[in-house]
């Protein structure tokens, strides 16, 4: 059955259920879903302390020289009580004395007779971090589906959690089909290619954070390829690259027929990678992209990304375009919906010069993907157009003046 990419993607997020639960030390913990609400187990900071290396003292002695005979440091479990006339010497997170009404940094004040001169304005509060500003005991800290990255471990060790439920990680196995192909530790004769499919969803599947288990390349013949499912079956999606058109020797659809799949679409309105598939077999969710490299790349970042997402339990889990516009004027042929590689540089987006479906080099050169309407042949310079991220990394080979990246003032 053939179907649009809005249909497609409904198939998948109808058929794909998240992952399985467990529990992880928070060391092990970057990278997965969590699959529980977190709440805070205390204020913090848990007590009012000092933001700044200097005095706590009282906003009525502005002005005045002021005694000096206690210092309290960072983590000292302090008893002294501030009284009119003096002040009390503190370094930065240490915990505020009872009756102090402001800290004084330590390079506003001058020496006098008896201790230190304090500046004629004092300021209640001021450079005094209060109990629970940063965060509220009890209050919601990190949702359920959202994924654990450095700073939300900081939250999590921040009140002293050390092991967490989350969703496993997506399972992946995946082969290429083709008597064509080689792997690339071996020796390829002038009538065979090397396998470049099989590496390349690895690592991105990698990348996506699924445990991902290579099969191997399945010869085409029905029983190879049906050795080739029978090893994946335990695993949460099988890819497979190859064999799913219409030639003779393309037997990958009758190979995961005989093991009973339930096959949702066989085809997808798509330019590069029609012949495209999607089913399951028991548990087992089955992505079926062809065999041209940069068709099966390109759809593995549409359907096989999302899938990986469904599975993840991510609350996030749709893939999103960010707006903006084209670089140049772009003309290609009208045809189906059409997936076009390119290079969004934070403002705007350029097509690579030249794809074809069996070439692999468009993407190593890209970070991001438009749509393009059936039926469309040109987009013109300055276009809206919507960039799918395929790895965004927005650094530079050349120094940049920071200055030009701050904001303007605001008149």
């Amino acid at each position: 059955m053939s179907v649009t990419i809005l249909q497609a993607l409904d198939f998948i997020y109808k058929n794909t259920k998240t992952k399985a639960l467990k529990i992880l030390p928070l060391e092990q913990a970057l990278g997965f879903i969590l699959a529980e609400d977190i709440y805070a187990t205390h204020n913090l900071p848990p007590y009012d302390n000092s933001a700044m290396d200097g005095y706590a003292v009282k906003t009525s002695d502005a002005n005045k020289c002021v005694k000096v005979e206690h210092t309290i440091f960072a983590g000292d479990n302090s008893s002294e009580i501030l009284v009119d006339g003096y002040a009390i010497k503190i370094m930065t997170g240490a915990r505020i004395p009872e009756g102090c009404e402001c800290i004084v940094p330590q390079e506003e004040t001058s020496k006098c007779q008896d201790g230190i001169k304090l500046p004629q304005d004092l300021l209640s509060g001021k450079h005094i971090r209060l109990c629970g500003e940063d965060i509220k005991k009890e209050s919601l800290l990190l949702q359920k589906g959202q994924k654990l990255q450095a700073h939300q471990i900081t939250l999590l060790a921040s009140q002293g959690i050390s092991h967490i439920k989350v969703h496993k990680k997506p399972r992946l196995a995946l082969f290429a089909s083709g008597n064509e192909l080689k792997m690339h530790f071996e020796q390829v004769a002038s009538y065979q290619l090397y396998n470049t499919n099989t590496p390349t969803l690895l690592a991105r599947a990698e990348e996506l954070g699924c445990e991902v288990e290579f099969i191997g390349t399945a010869e085409d013949t029905i029983d190879d390829l049906k050795k080739h499912i029978k090893s994946a079956l335990n695993s949460d999606l099988i890819v497979t690259s190859g064999g799913v058109s219409v030639g003779d020797a393309d037997f990958t659809q009758e190979a995961f027929a005989s093991f009973g799949m339930e096959t949702f679409f066989d085809k997808v309105e798509i330019k590069p990678g029609k012949p495209t598939a999607f089913g399951k077999i028991g548990d087992t969710l089955i992505l079926n992209l062809p065999g041209n490299p940069l068709a099966a790349a390109l759809n593995f970042e549409l359907f096989g990304q999302s899938i990986i997402l469904a599975l993840s339990g991510a609350n996030e889990k749709y893939l999103k375009g960010i707006d903006t516009k084209m670089k140049n004027e772009y003309k290609l042929k009208k045809s189906s919906i059409s997936l076009v590689p390119g290079k969004f540089d934070g403002s705007s987006f350029t097509p690579c010069q030249k794809f074809a479906p069996g070439m692999v080099s468009p993407l190593a050169i890209s970070n991001s993907y438009i749509m393009v309407d059936a039926g469309v042949g040109v987009l013109k310079k300055d276009e809206k157009v919507k960039a799918v991220p395929i790895n965004f990394s927005f650094t530079t080979s050349k120094k940049e003046d920071f200055s030009s990246l701050l904001s303007p003032s605001i008149t």
